[in-house]
């Protein structure tokens, strides 16, 4: 259990460091794509079928693909209450808002269908909702010390221990639907806001729905594999999937942008 504990604070501390440095060094738009690839929710889908079984594993994939919806309202609420409140009270009603959608969402009577449509239809819409948000780049740099590393890193293994340390307790529907709470996304926000400008924050929003792709493509692979092939091979099967996904995405995105100078656009 010592090991599991560990391996749980690494994954949720080097996550959340290594997209804030992204973030700054790269862009917050390759950051708010890349975070939605499913690091800390597919460490979560492997602990849960680790420590408990595959079959709840898989229940619970089914139920992270309508929590991804929840992600979407939480993002969504904190970009319309930031534009008005303080970090305090966007981060508030922001998780309230993620919340409600959770006890909404977990009165549906899912199957693999039903969960794909309503992920599917959320994450367009709010792909749809953020397109006019300004994709802004990072000037002014803040330095990186150990102290500024140490704090980013505890933010997101904090959340992470607690997301699955819960999921014994509150059963594999609602520990699939807490799993999709945005437990690297939130504290790379938090880092950027308290770091930066809002309008840096709003370009990670932004951008989140299309990363989130990536997670909704692997938990439904692990709802799949894992009653299948076991935890092994569906979380490299799981995760080969996502990365094609982000491949292809950035292929077509490419392609585009050639036809756009080409037609001179």
């Amino acid at each position: 259990m010592i090991v599991l504990f560990f391996i749980k604070l690494i994954i949720g501390l080097v996550s959340v460091v290594g997209l804030s440095i992204i973030a700054e060094h790269m862009s917050p738009r390759v950051a708010g794509i890349l975070v939605g690839f499913p690091t800390v929710t597919a460490i979560s889908f492997f602990f849960f079928g680790y420590e408990i079984n595959p079959e709840f594993a898989s229940h619970s994939a089914l139920y992270t693909m309508i929590g991804l919806v929840a992600t979407q309202v939480f993002v969504y609420f904190y970009y319309k209450a930031s534009l008005r409140f303080n970090i305090l009270l966007s981060s508030l009603i922001a998780t309230l808002g993620y919340f409600v959608a959770i006890w909404i969402l977990h009165f549906i009577n899912l199957n693999k269908v039903i969960a794909v449509l309503i992920s599917l239809i959320s994450t367009l819409s709010f792909i749809y909702i953020f397109k006019s948000i300004q994709n802004i780049k990072i000037k002014n740099k803040v330095k990186l010390n150990h102290k500024i590393i140490f704090v980013r890193g505890i933010c997101g293994a904090s959340v992470l221990l607690l997301i699955t340390g819960i999921a014994k307790i509150v059963g594999p529907t609602w520990s699939g639907l807490f799993s999709a709470f945005p437990t690297t996304l939130f504290p790379l926000m938090l880092i950027i806001h308290l770091t930066y400008d809002t309008e840096h924050v709003h370009t990670i929003i932004k951008n989140f729905p299309v990363g989130i792709f990536c997670s909704l493509f692997y938990a439904l692979s692990v709802s799949i594999t894992y009653p299948i092939v076991g935890i092994y091979y569906g979380t490299i099967i799981s995760y080969a999937i996502s990365a094609i996904y982000l491949v292809m995405f950035q292929i077509i995105k490419r392609n585009s942008k050639k036809r756009l100078i080409n037609l001179g656009v």
